[in-house]
């Protein structure tokens, strides 16, 4: 081993930069983090509408992963991008900051995770942030690293109008999507601090890694490829990696974490010899501990986009032109304000798709363009309208991952097999006719032009054409979960404590270790898994 460290941390996304700081704060453990992106150093990366020049193409900050063709979604190949660098993709979303219900961590407890209930994961959730806002004060945090800030956006009238018309629909107002009723429509929270400069993104590298840097018992490492954990028969004693093109290797004399993220982490513990022993066996890599889960029970969010010409000039389609593109990026150099400070959605709600439902099982991103593509690949045009971005919260369709090669440069294959539930398609109809019937409501009566999406080929009355238009257009919401699933059953991956089962000194933190997908987005719940990570690991000593 070339260097040892004490803990060596793999991956410097959302739950990464939150180790590095927290495993780092007592000034004794040396730490090592390792990123296979840079440094956030790209201008895009802290303009809050930056997150569009980043998402739609693949570069050094953005993996841009490909899905593999399943005929639940008309055998296309879906585009999923994932962030790389520091942040990781706390550096290219959308900003938007969601807890989930508290029900879903309820759940997680009811499946036999002893202290991840929602009385028990909120100190954690409230530790990590600093709040700005009008929300339920008793729900939040306000001197923790992470800030975040309520929207007040005034130059985007079709937000208010979108809460308005919800209301119309019979749907409640709430006050705080993350405060004691996430239920109804608000304006949405995001992870953004203003400055003197003007807004910008607050990424978890910003909040957790910049602070810490100047300790000197943390070291980074950047535009590394690891290749594997290295073993002593079942004891994890370090990681290799590929810097330069030079194999080097890095000891850890207490622990391994990896926080790779929901696709990496576990196509790492496969490349270790962790995981289904057949799967290994087609690679030619050598089996450390059978662990039949590693890749398995993939969810995400499946989100289809709804959207109607506007017929006034009120939209983000006023900066879409490359001329007022640039003004916009210029106004926000200079003043910090315009379109170019703020996130693409502002707004949205939580409701229920049928009445029978018990909590809210759809969320909606609001925003006031239209789009072909929602990740951005083709741009928008200059004919103004507005959107909503539907996802069911908790489906119930369950993908997985596996090795396309032992080559760990080589991404995996993923098959997230979306709809693949009945019910999934279901309740991905029924939200879809609750916000269209948002849409239809007097508020939006001075604003709405045509149905762009779906176009008039698609009868919104007919079943199996809503049906066929969802398998058609869908795409990921960016919310991949699971695939090192925390639990006591055969195809848990780690325990409670996210220790990886069968080994000793490795833990996985990361969103990966979700049991079942949060109803909401994931990257504060993948902060707050890490900020409860890094005090059982302290306890633990």
């Amino acid at each position: 081993m070339e260097k040892s460290f004490d803990y060596v941390v793999v991956g410097a996304g959302s739950a990464g930069c939150v180790m590095a700081n927290r495993l780092s704060e007592n000034g004794k453990n040396t730490v090592l983090i390792l990123e296979a992106g840079g440094k956030d150093r790209n201008f895009f990366i802290h303009m809050p509408s930056g997150y569009s020049q980043i998402v739609p193409t693949k570069s050094n900050l953005n993996y841009a992963f490909e899905t593999e063709p399943e005929s639940t979604t008309s055998n296309r190949k879906l585009y999923w991008p994932r962030g790389r660098g520091w942040g990781g993709s706390s550096s290219i979303n959308a900003m938007i900051y969601i807890r989930g219900h508290a029900h879903d961590y309820d759940l997680w407890r009811q499946m036999g995770n002893n202290g991840w209930s929602y009385d028990d994961v909120l100190p954690y959730f409230k530790k990590a942030e600093s709040f700005n806002g009008d929300g339920d004060k008793d729900y939040h945090g306000f001197d923790g690293p992470l800030n975040v800030k309520k929207s007040e956006r005034t130059d985007d009238e079709l937000l208010d109008v979108y809460v308005e018309a919800g209301k119309q629909a019979g749907f409640p107002i709430t006050k705080d999507f993350n405060g004691e009723n996430q239920e109804g429509f608000s304006r949405y929270e995001h992870t953004m601090h203003d400055t003197k400069l003007g807004p910008r993104r607050w990424s978890s590298a910003r909040a957790y890694l910049h602070p810490a840097l100047k300790r000197k018992n943390l070291s980074t490492e950047i535009n590394v490829q690891v290749n594997k954990i290295l073993f002593e028969g079942k004891k994890a004693i370090g990681v290799e990696y590929l810097y330069k093109g030079k194999i080097l290797t890095v000891k850890a004399n207490k622990e391994v974490i990896l926080s790779a993220g929901a696709i990496n982490s576990p196509q790492i513990l496969m490349n270790s010899g962790i995981g289904d022993s057949k799967e290994l066996m087609k690679h030619g890599i050598d089996l450390v501990h059978e662990s039949k889960g590693v890749g398995k029970n993939l969810q995400d969010h499946y989100a289809v986009v709804h959207s109607f010409h506007c017929t006034k000039p009120v939209t983000l389609h006023r900066s879409a032109s490359f001329l007022r593109t640039q003004l916009s990026g210029l106004q926000y150099l200079l003043l910090g304000t315009g379109d170019a400070a703020n996130p693409p959605s502002s707004a949205g709600a939580f409701f229920k798709s049928s009445p029978e439902k018990d909590i809210p099982d759809t969320q909606i991103h609001f925003a006031s363009y239209q789009t072909d593509d929602l990740h951005g690949r083709e741009g928008i045009g200059a004919e103004h309208g507005f959107s909503a971005v539907i996802c069911i919260l908790r489906p119930q369709s369950r993908g997985h991952l596996e090795l396309k090669s032992a080559d760990p440069s080589e991404p995996p294959l993923m098959y997230p097999n979306y709809l693949s539930e009945e019910q999934d398609i279901i309740d991905t109809r029924n939200a879809f006719r609750e916000s269209r019937r948002v849409f239809m409501q007097p508020a939006f009566d001075d604003y709405r032009g045509e149905q762009s999406k779906p176009g008039p080929d698609v009868n919104v009355d007919n079943d199996d054409e809503v049906d066929q238009w969802v398998r058609d257009t869908g795409e990921t919401l960016y919310h991949p979960v699971g695939t090192c699933k925390m639990g006591n059953d055969d195809m848990a991956v780690v325990d409670d404590n996210l220790k990886v089962k069968g080994v000793d000194n490795l833990r996985v933190v990361d969103a990966s270790i979700m049991p079942t997908l949060i109803g909401g987005n994931t990257n504060a719940p993948s902060i707050m898994i890490a900020e409860k990570a890094a005090d059982i690991i302290r306890q633990s000593v």
